[in-house]
């Protein structure tokens, strides 16, 4: 049985700024592609053009499609990022065939863990299955 750790493979992409543009004080918004489909929150997202609006007031930031009403919004707080450093990016877990959303970072800024449940959720399915197969011997 290979472990969880080889079976889900780290796809990390980093969406690199598009065009900033800045808001009075308050949201900065951000172009974005996705050159693949992926899940956040239950939810499937198409490839595809993105708009990130990070909102300093409320602490949080928002994926919204373009062209579409479908949108993920999470907080986001002081992470790893050294405070020099300034980028926007999307990073991703791969499991099976799906992208997991797995962060948002904007700027110094970043999400928590995003895809923990899904990842959880496959490691209980993987253990099931090995429990299964184990049985049928």
């Amino acid at each position: 049985m290979q472990s969880i750790h080889h079976r889900i493979a780290s796809a990390a992409a980093l969406v690199m700024t598009a065009a900033l543009a800045i808001r009075p004080a308050v949201a900065e918004t951000t172009n974005v592609k996705v050159p693949f489909s992926f899940n956040v929150a239950g939810k499937t997202f198409p490839a595809g053009d993105y708009w990130i609006e990070r909102d300093d007031q409320r602490e949080s930031v928002t994926l919204e499609a373009k062209g579409s009403s479908q949108h993920f919004t999470c907080l986001i707080g002081p992470g790893e990022p050294p405070p020099s450093e300034y980028k926007v990016a999307l990073k991703f877990d791969l499991v099976g065939q799906t992208h997991l959303l797995e962060s948002i970072q904007y700027g110094t800024m970043i999400s928590g863990r995003l895809d923990k449940k899904a990842l959880e959720s496959e490691r209980a399915s993987m253990m099931a299955r090995s429990v299964a197969a184990s049985g049928s011997m």
